[in-house]
């Protein structure tokens, strides 16, 4: 039997092939199984049985999915059928597809699973070497299978990618101030004045910012919230710092004071450092506020939400 392609509709427009090839998507898309399920079998009564829909229902889904195809797909003997060369082409490719299919599905199920979903939590490097293990550990206490995907960066590049759904959630400093996140206030951390051991105010306790007019500071690079912070305190103090190296690591920085390089603003150490001395600054007093934040009105998963309100319970003890 010779099998020819069969006629084609009128040539789109390329104004309406998007349209078109969406419609083409949705009608598709409910026939792919019924049409594997013949494919395996070649028999329509039995695949009917085994996809538990009515063998009438099933034979007019195939013939409608031809005419969307515009081939044949199927040689038909009474309730028999064979795949046609280009009904085997296509069922490689539909079979693959509802594979890919089939895993999205499970791992849409699993990160929705109360028990063992994915949370994806951004967090601030200084936050990396302590305060987020504890955290996770504390969690996964009562949660012991649920899954973390882990991102450390810096606030405004966790607020974009909390935008573009790859973070449910983060910890960041400045508390945010946007109109498409919810932000809540958590704990803060005061900043030091961080000097080299062999420094002239090294045997100082406590200093007033304005005292280190004079000295050459080492900060985090423009745009990190830290640096601003770090910027809008030495003006008060009523002078611009001399910033003699910018860096992304808050360690980073703490090693350069201990190298002689200069001196820093920095929240505490989680491990003490050699080499250098912490000095509290009186005026203006230095805090770093930290929170939690996420995407306004975007639904959360079972994990995430579970996640979220044990963060929100660490309020005033985050940093403990």
């Amino acid at each position: 039997m010779v099998h020819q392609q069969r006629p084609q509709g009128r040539l789109s427009s390329s104004s309406d092939v998007g349209d078109k090839e969406a419609d083409m998507a949705r009608l598709l898309a409910p026939r792919l199984a019924h049409f594997a399920a013949v494919a395996r079998a070649e028999h329509v009564t039995r695949a009917a049985l085994e996809a538990q829909v009515p063998q009438s229902t099933l034979s007019r889904a195939m013939v409608r999915l031809e005419q969307d195809l515009g081939v044949d797909l199927f040689m038909r003997r009474g309730r028999t059928v064979s795949l046609t060369p280009a009904g085997r082409t296509f069922l490689a490719s539909v079979e693959r597809a509802l594979t890919e299919i089939g895993r999205a599905a499970d791992e849409v199920r699993a990160d929705a699973d109360p028990a063992a979903g994915k949370v994806a939590f951004g967090f601030l490097h200084t936050m990396g070497a302590e305060t987020v293990p504890a955290l996770i550990h504390e969690f996964r206490a009562d949660h012991p299978r649920v899954r973390f995907s882990l991102v450390q960066n810096y606030g405004e590049a966790m607020m974009e990618r909390m935008r573009s759904g790859e973070l449910d959630l983060c910890l960041t400093s400045p508390v945010p101030d946007a109109p498409d996140l919810v932000a809540r206030r958590l704990d803060e951390q005061r900043l030091r004045l961080v000097v080299p051991a062999d420094h002239h105010l090294a045997g100082r306790r406590r200093i007033r910012l304005a005292e280190t007019a004079d000295e050459t500071f080492v900060t985090l690079e423009p745009g990190y919230g830290l640096r601003r912070l770090v910027d809008d305190a030495c003006r008060q103090a009523g002078f611009k710092p001399r910033v003699a190296f910018e860096g992304e690591e808050v360690e980073t920085l703490r090693g350069l004071v201990a190298a002689g390089l200069g001196v820093a603003l920095l929240p505490p150490p989680a491990v003490p450092r050699p080499g250098v001395v912490e000095v509290t600054v009186t005026a203006p007093r230095v805090v770093r506020e930290i929170g939690v934040a996420w995407p306004d009105g975007r639904p959360d998963t079972p994990p995430v939400a579970a996640f979220k309100r044990f963060l929100l319970s660490k309020r005033g003890s985050l940093l403990a």
